[in-house]
């Protein structure tokens, strides 16, 4: 059975759960789960772990990750993206009077570390429900702000539009890169809302996950094709992805047992998680230095290959 990492181009329309479904057949292993969940609306990166890989996706979650977007303002939304009901709609010539120099400076305080309020219908849990769920069941849901880092924002074009109804609105099409925990369509209701006029998501993919984006991806129709043709569904191993993913140390053989049994060994000296290597070439554990100075050694945190 294949092992390690898939890199999915989730389509629109389909849930993360569903492209997880859909690998377990694909992969003959039940095995099989997601790093950080996409919305059905958006598309692009969904990372995949496929039995011992499936280890690993605790500590993509936290990567840094790249979305594509188009943000219009003029609206909003109760899901704050294309998906949702409108809400709100600002005066036409609001939206008409926008300059570059506003929507930039608006911009430019959505970047670096800021408090973000997540959106009212994402999965985060209020008193053990989803909020998400306590929104369509009619309440009104307030979650506390979290500090999030947006290192990127650019906007790389500003589309004024007319809608069938005669609402004017904006298109800015952007790519964002941002920390773990930040919700894309937030940014896009901050960024409306800075600037007087309401705003929410019409197009989200994420191109990136940590050091995996679109270039390891495959869609869903050509894993198909593979399996169809007699191959099996093709993984980056436990062994690459965790070479791509964290700095690495080289084992010595003693090393090597001792981290399979999960004992320390000596401090790798970096203040990132570290992923071990034996001898082979296999990986062995992803390390943790711990201790006081001068006494620290490299905890396992993860054992990926016992003895």
């Amino acid at each position: 059975m294949p092992e390690g990492l898939v890199v999915v181009d989730k389509p629109q329309g389909w849930t993360s759960h569903d492209v997880v479904g859909r690998l377990r057949r694909l992969c003959g292993i039940k095995k099989v789960g997601h790093a950080g969940t996409l919305d059905p609306m958006a598309t692009g990166v969904l990372v995949v772990g496929v039995g011992r890989g499936t280890k690993l996706l605790t500590y993509l979650v936290g990567a840094d990750k790249t979305y594509e977007a188009v943000i219009r303002l003029g609206q909003g939304t109760v899901t704050e993206d294309a998906e949702g009901e409108v809400t709100a709609v600002a005066a036409p010539e609001s939206v008409d009077a926008l300059t570059e120099e506003q929507i930039m400076q608006a911009v430019g305080g959505l970047l670096g570390e800021i408090q973000q309020v997540p959106s009212a219908v994402s999965a985060i849990k209020v008193d053990g429900k989803r909020s998400y769920a306590r929104v369509r069941a009619g309440e009104n849901v307030q979650l506390a702000a979290r500090t999030v880092t947006v290192s990127r924002f650019d906007v790389h074009s500003m589309t004024p539009l007319d809608l069938a109804d005669g609402t004017h609105v904006v298109d800015l099409s952007v790519t964002v890169d941002v920390s773990s925990g930040t919700y894309v369509r937030a940014l896009a209701r901050d960024l409306g809302d800075a600037l007087g006029v309401h705003g929410h998501l019409t197009v989200l993919r994420r191109t990136r996950v940590g050091s995996l984006d679109l270039t390891h991806a495959a869609d869903l129709d050509e894993l198909k094709q593979i399996i169809a043709g007699g191959a099996t569904v093709p993984v980056t191993s436990p062994d690459t992805a965790a070479r791509a993913m964290f700095p690495s140390r080289e084992l010595t053989s003693q090393e090597t047992t001792d981290l399979g049994h999960g004992k320390r060994i000596a401090a790798t000296g970096s203040a990132e998680l570290t992923a071990a290597f034996a001898p082979d070439g296999g990986v062995v554990a992803l390390l943790e230095d711990r201790g006081n100075p001068g006494e620290r050694t490299a905890k396992p945190v993860l054992v990926l290959r016992g003895q």
